[in-house]
């Protein structure tokens, strides 16, 4: 070997292992304070595909007809008889309770009295689905975002319904647990996620960390409380 090959040779391996030792000084600096940390695992219903339709106007909204939904929000959205075109809206019926189908026929536009409160600004005029529920001919009518104006709209649909059936979307939960959840009842070890679908998403926690809290849940007018650890119904108390 040839002296200038005596030289370089090491001075090529130090000059590697000192850029890479800079490469990693960079990182490090350019990422303060990140500490590579074990990635948890995503749970089946985490990666459950719920379908969005981001409707921005009364047309996408008009899509809507002849298809079924599933009400997400249960507990949340007054509905009224619909008869000879017309929103009765001095007859409301109840409340939606949660997962249940609506069998979409029309979506009009209606103006609600001042007097009606049914969570959805009024606007102008307000968008309404106009359904009926399985096996029934009677039609019924909620509102599902509001116009205001020449431009202004809001639609909601995302946040009120399910587009698919949730059995099919969560078909992973056991029949068991499913049954409890269509005669919406809480049961313990059930996840949060679980509950709402049984009770709907009227509630108040008393944390950030969804599975590790205490929810209390107003269930149609009566309060339900439920303590969760490890994402998992540990307490369940009548208020």
């Amino acid at each position: 070997m040839k002296n200038w090959q005596k030289i370089l040779i090491p001075f090529v391996i130090t000059f590697l292992i000192g850029g890479i030792y800079l490469f990693i000084v960079f990182m490090n600096r350019r990422n303060p304070g990140v500490s590579k940390q074990a990635e948890q695992p995503l749970t089946v219903d985490q990666v459950a595909i719920v379908r969005m339709e981001f409707p921005q106007h009364f047309e996408d909204v008009k899509d809507l007809e002849g298809k079924s939904l599933w009400m997400k929000s249960g507990y949340s959205m007054p509905f009224y008889p619909y008869a000879g075109g017309r929103v009765e809206f001095n007859k409301q019926v109840a409340l939606i309770p949660p997962d249940q189908q609506l069998d979409v026929k029309k979506v009009i536009k209606a103006a609600a009295p001042a007097s009606v409160h049914d969570n959805i600004e009024h606007g102008d005029r307000q968008a309404m689905v106009v359904f009926s529920l399985p096996g029934e001919k009677n039609l019924f009518a909620t509102p599902v975002g509001f116009m205001s104006g020449p431009i202004e709209e809001h639609y909601y649909d995302d946040m009120l319904f399910y587009y698919d059936d949730p059995h099919k979307i969560y078909s992973n939960w056991s029949k068991e647990m499913w049954s409890a959840i269509d005669s919406h009842q809480v049961k313990p070890g059930m996840s949060e996620l679980q509950t709402r679908t049984a009770i709907g998403m009227r509630a108040q926690p008393d944390g950030q960390i969804e599975g590790s809290r205490t929810v209390d849940y107003d269930v149609n007018g009566k309060h339900i409380v439920v303590t969760y650890r490890n994402d998992k119904a540990t307490s369940i108390q009548d208020k």
